[in-house]
């Protein structure tokens, strides 16, 4: 049963013909996915993973750039994330309980896609923490002809140091019962708020920059802060299992910005080697957030993976 939930398409810059609904996953966690209707529905659908910290109104305008191509897009707001229901009291806490949680969520959307009638053949996009739950996703029978990601989060990038004391610390942690406290270097405030253009790991577009401040004001109930130390400790145990499993039989296109200070791409590389219907595009002078990156970036990397989804759906 889907019911019509907020969006904010004005502030987000997408287009007018949007409509948000609530759903509910198998635990009956309240989530919000969000459709976009295209005028050639015969080119199919993408499902749109969002990274971490991210919501739907984010995508804005990749949604207009996707609409524009031709492509009907579903959304979703993770649990723990946007408007959907969340696991702690400080609600700028980004926590789930158990990674596999995040499945939960794929297959409410995948029923919300159904009751929508979304035309097929679907493809999904995952960016980030979003590339992560597609890969896994896809892994498990996500019904999609073909994948793109950007800055897929298959490794976190961490100095040598943490990166051997994180697992014995979050362990420890949350033996302890402190799986929802903040983790280490990170608190309640949103990242784009506390962090200056200057020395942001996400975009090298300072109107992009700007993009993000009106949204985290005008839609304040929607950010998140810093990631617990369950969230981590789950995410972690995540990336060593999903590491260790073979590559799907799927078309994937993934793009990697050049300058990306948050995912670890010798990670990407791992998969991508392994993956023989992939191939990979790195990106010179981008960041992390490749979909916010200066126009002439964002739009190439759309137009590229939507020429890609065509080809492949035939």
């Amino acid at each position: 049963m889907l019911e019509i939930a907020p969006l904010n398409s004005e502030i987000s810059e997408a287009p007018d013909n949007g409509t948000a609904y609530w759903t509910h996953a198998a635990d009956w966690v309240r989530l919000r996915v969000a459709l976009w209707k295209s005028a050639t529905p015969q080119k199919g659908s993408v499902l749109l993973f969002p990274g971490r910290t991210e919501y739907i109104e984010k995508y804005g305008r990749t949604l207009s750039d996707l609409q524009i191509n031709g492509f009907t897009t579903l959304v979703i707001d993770w649990r723990g994330q946007g408007l959907a229901d969340r696991a702690c009291d400080d609600l700028m806490k980004g926590h789930v309980d158990r990674f596999g949680d995040y499945h939960k969520d794929v297959t409410a959307m995948i029923e919300a896609a159904e009751m929508l009638h979304l035309p097929r053949p679907w493809y999904l996009i995952g960016h980030s923490l979003g590339a992560c739950i597609g890969l896994r996703a896809i892994q498990e029978g996500l019904p999609v002809s073909a994948c793109a990601f950007t800055s897929p989060m298959w490794g976190i990038n961490l100095p040598a140091v943490q990166r051997v004391a994180v697992w014995p610390f979050s362990w420890a942690a949350l033996a302890l019962g402190k799986a929802k406290a903040y983790a280490p270097g990170t608190d309640g405030t949103s990242y784009v708020m506390n962090t200056a253009f200057e020395y942001n790991r996400l975009t090298n577009d300072p109107e992009m920059y700007q993009y993000y401040i009106r949204q985290i004001k005008a839609l304040p109930d929607y950010q998140l802060g810093g990631p617990t130390i369950g969230w981590l400790y789950q995410t972690l145990k995540e990336l060593g299992t999903l590491s260790k499993t073979q590559s799907p039989e799927l078309p994937c296109l993934t793009f990697c910005g050049e300058q990306d200070e948050v995912v670890d791409l010798s990670a990407i590389n791992a998969r991508l080697s392994k993956w023989p219907e992939a191939k990979r595009v790195v990106i010179p002078n981008a960041k992390h957030d490749i979909f916010s990156e200066i126009p002439k970036i964002r739009k190439d990397v759309v137009s590229k993976m939507c020429a890609f989804f065509e080809e492949v759906g035939g």
